[in-house]
């Protein structure tokens, strides 16, 4: 009888365990919804104020510099080789550059990216990099409205005073094949990328890269090898990379799938929020920006800093958002330096 009772104990203990367990991956309350469309439409936002609240603070916009005069000689007149913004004046060009070295290399300084004593030096290959991220702001700025509109973007945007952003991506090797695990069309390694999900977790080539269109959804029921050679169909493998992106976009956001989707019909256009357009469009951008910019910068690396194929680091939607909808909650620091919004020179 008394090992009876004490089996029964026992097993409840397991039960309680195991719930406790299962609860431990979930969110704390409190939850917040809050109706983002007409009510019936499935556009609800589920959030956790508590869990809001630290990542808001993570993205606090630093204070600006006090702001100087565009009166007298400009940069390129007094100092050597400015290739990028010459035509500003000496004041606001160095205004800038201590603006720089706050969002990018507080600890390091200006000779992180400059020969000491020598600053017109290109020998250190932070410098190279440095103009090339520089131009690539201006470009953003002038250029992708369509995704920032006026706020804009500056380097604190990314790299949050790290020479190094938090957030990058590299191309991934092929997982291996076979044994127990079968064709695994590189799913099974979680990654944070994908929200730790058994999704493909390396979908951003596709899509950041290459222009692997981003659909789901078939139009046929049995297609023909010409369907599938136009995309009419999707592909299960492809329907997966698709779901891994959206994982991505997701807790980049921090956002849920009816930020951007009606959930009663997740294909449909005209059912979906405008913001579903500004991430079309920041697709677009990315491509852009990892094909002109980032990717070509391979050859300027040392090797120490390339990923595990031998490629140059990216960004993804993680590196200028880190958590929000709006990166540094739509704080605009690009109203304190119009310069990085000016048109690029032809």
């Amino acid at each position: 009888m008394k090992n009876s009772f004490m089996d029964r104990l026992g097993i409840r203990w397991m039960i309680l365990g195991l719930i406790g367990l299962g609860l431990a991956a979930c969110e704390r309350p409190p939850m917040e919804s809050q109706q983002l469309g007409y009510r019936g439409t499935g556009t609800v936002e589920i959030n956790n104020p508590r869990l809001q609240q630290a990542v808001l603070a993570a993205n606090k916009a630093p204070e600006p510099l006090p702001a100087v005069s565009s009166e007298g000689p400009k940069a390129s007149e007094v100092y050597k080789n400015v290739q990028v913004l010459g035509d500003l004046s000496v004041g606001e060009f160095t205004r800038l550059m201590a603006a720089i070295t706050q969002w990018v290399s507080p600890e390091q300084g200006c000779v992180y990216c400059h020969a000491n004593n020598n600053f017109e030096s290109d020998d250190l290959y932070t410098k190279l990099v440095a103009r090339r991220m520089l131009q690539m702001t201006v470009h953003i700025n002038s250029t992708w409205k369509s995704h920032v509109a006026d706020t804009g973007v500056t380097c604190y945007t990314c790299h949050r005073g790290q020479p190094v952003p938090a957030y990058l991506w590299y191309e991934q090797p092929a997982p291996k094949q076979g044994g127990a695990m079968g064709w695994r069309n590189a799913q099974n390694t979680p990654a944070t990328g994908v929200g730790l999900t058994s999704l493909p977790y390396d979908p951003f080539k596709m899509y950041f890269l290459d222009k692997e269109s981003i659909r789901i959804q078939s139009t046929k029921a049995l297609p023909s090898g010409e369907d599938r050679a136009l995309r009419t169909v999707e592909s299960l493998q492809h329907t997966e990379s698709n779901y891994a992106l959206m994982m991505h976009f997701a807790g980049s956001l921090g956002v849920n799938c009816t930020y951007c989707h009606n959930s009663q019909n997740f294909a449909s256009w005209s059912g979906s929020r405008p913001q579903r357009v500004t991430a079309w469009h920041g697709i677009q951008m990315l491509r852009d920006l990892n094909l002109s910019y980032f990717d070509p910068l391979k050859p300027t690396y040392p090797a120490s800093d390339l990923g595990p194929l031998g490629d140059a680091p990216k960004a993804n939607c993680a590196t200028c958002h880190q958590g929000v909808y709006k990166p540094l909650a739509g704080a605009s620091m690009l109203k304190a330096h119009p310069e990085l919004a000016a048109a690029p020179a032809k």
